[in-house]
């Protein structure tokens, strides 16, 4: 067999290389490209921080490192909300942001107030700051179109003086008891166990909820870890359902409501018939992501 001719003088060995060897000489010494750029970023992302600043995800978590980066939203996501079956069953909108998220994180790990933040980023990223949305008077019941810039909603204070990282665990005193209780703040996951336990509660109950539907009851006991440093979930059971007094299950509440990380979606407004000034919490639905849909 002849021998290859010399091409490149910077390979004066040339003729003494096998082809494997040779192959393997021009392979290592080409240069290279940035696989990364070419492979994974197809399309552009934004890096958007989460209101718990990942504090309270473990330490192994990627949340923990308190953002997430989103990419834009394309065709193939406007498919996922005109899809009938996901909006008839209520997961059109996980689905979308689990589409969007490109970190490798476990979606049902995400803290509610985190996802609340990624959903409106996101839709930022998709149309713009403009959110058009019909409102409707407390006052006269007539409905009055607003055009709100969604980059107004800011972070809520979220205070980590005395939290350990990694730990999402929180005290609280009850003012009536003065019992104390140890609480967690619920994530996706969580939410979706609390949703597939009414479901199963309102199947055993054939004619339904008899008009009591145990919402509030149900997540209480998946917020709870110990009461009085009680960890039995027998006796949390009990103490939510027969011994949590209203006034203590409201003060608790309302804690919850000011120390959880979360964006603020309150919007002020207004009335066009009134004058006077309204508050609400900003929708958001299918249409708050596509207008269209």
């Amino acid at each position: 067999m002849a021998k290859s001719q010399v091409v490149n003088p910077d390979y004066p060995d040339q003729d003494r290389l096998s082809n494997e060897e040779l192959k393997s000489k021009v392979i290592s010494e080409a240069p290279t490209k940035n696989v990364k750029q070419e492979s994974e970023y197809k399309f552009p992302t934004e890096t958007i921080d989460l209101p718990s600043k990942g504090i309270l995800y473990p330490q192994g978590s990627v949340l923990s490192q308190g953002s997430v980066d989103v990419k834009y939203m394309t065709a193939k996501e406007e498919d996922i909300l005109t899809s009938q079956n996901l909006i008839k069953n209520g997961t059109v909108i996980d689905r979308l942001l689990r589409s969007l998220i490109v970190s490798p994180i476990n979606y049902n790990d995400l803290l509610v107030g985190d996802k609340n933040a990624i959903m409106v980023a996101a839709r930022i990223l998709a149309y713009g700051k403009e959110y058009k949305v019909e409102l409707t008077d407390p006052n006269s019941g007539e409905k009055q179109e607003e055009i709100v810039d969604l980059t107004q909603f800011e972070y809520k204070d979220f205070n980590i003086d005395g939290l350990e990282a990694g730990e999402n665990k929180f005290v609280f005193n009850l003012p009536a008891a003065k019992r104390t209780i140890e609480f967690r703040l619920l994530c996706h996951g969580d939410e979706k166990s609390v949703q597939d336990e009414l479901k199963r509660q309102k199947k055993s109950f054939k004619g339904g909820f008899a008009g009591v539907k145990p919402e509030l009851s149900t997540r209480l006991k998946k917020m709870i870890l110990s009461v009085d440093g009680d960890t039995d979930p027998i006796k949390i059971r009990n103490f939510v359902e027969n011994e949590f007094l209203s006034r203590d299950s409201l003060a608790f509440r309302e804690h919850i409501e000011a120390m959880s990380p979360d964006i603020d979606l309150t919007y002020n407004y207004y009335s066009e018939s009134t004058g006077e000034e309204n508050e609400i919490t900003l929708p958001m639905s299918v249409q708050f992501f596509w207008p269209r849909a």
